[in-house]
């Protein structure tokens, strides 16, 4: 399991959807970004996926605590699961459930019949971003590569 744990977010990141540096003053700014870098990397409508992240924010804030958020999605047109990296300049205001604004934000892509997979990526990496020490790396990473490097490093669990 824990292989698999480092292959998921392995494949779910490269060099092309991560940005280490991103000026964003809202929650819908934010998205927008990850919505561009979406469509860049994945050969992707941005409008689109922009419209999904949005119905779930509406259905459900995804600000999961400590100035992270897990926006996340299920789109046509992918053929399996995909994820975007940014870190904030600022935070931003993002309904979190702590009330702290987000400067950490792992995006969540589905294909539209993804099942239990989706579930499962989604509770790994809100475990991996759980780590106090983790999130403090990533916020001081000076480049995407080092931030795959934090991510998939970090997948694999340390001696309690």
């Amino acid at each position: 399991m824990n292989e698999r744990f480092t292959t998921i977010i392995g494949d779910l990141l490269d060099g092309a959807s991560i940005a280490p540096r991103v000026n964003a003053v809202s929650k819908r700014q934010a998205l927008s970004v990850v919505a561009e870098i979406a469509a860049r990397a994945f050969d992707l409508k941005a409008p689109r996926v922009f419209d999904a992240l949005m119905e779930r924010e509406t259905a459900e804030a995804t600000g999961v605590g400590h100035g992270v958020a897990i926006p996340h999605a299920h789109l046509a047109g992918l053929d399996r699961m995909r994820g975007v990296f940014i870190r904030l300049e600022a935070p931003v205001d993002f309904d979190a459930v702590d009330d702290e604004p987000v400067d950490l934000l792992f995006a969540l892509l589905a294909p539209e019949t993804a099942g239990p997979e989706h579930l499962l990526a989604l509770a790994r990496v809100s475990r991996i971003l759980r780590q106090a020490k983790l999130r403090e790396q990533l916020r001081h990473a000076r480049c995407g590569d080092a931030i795959h490097a934090l991510l998939t490093q970090e997948a694999r669990p340390t001696a309690a």
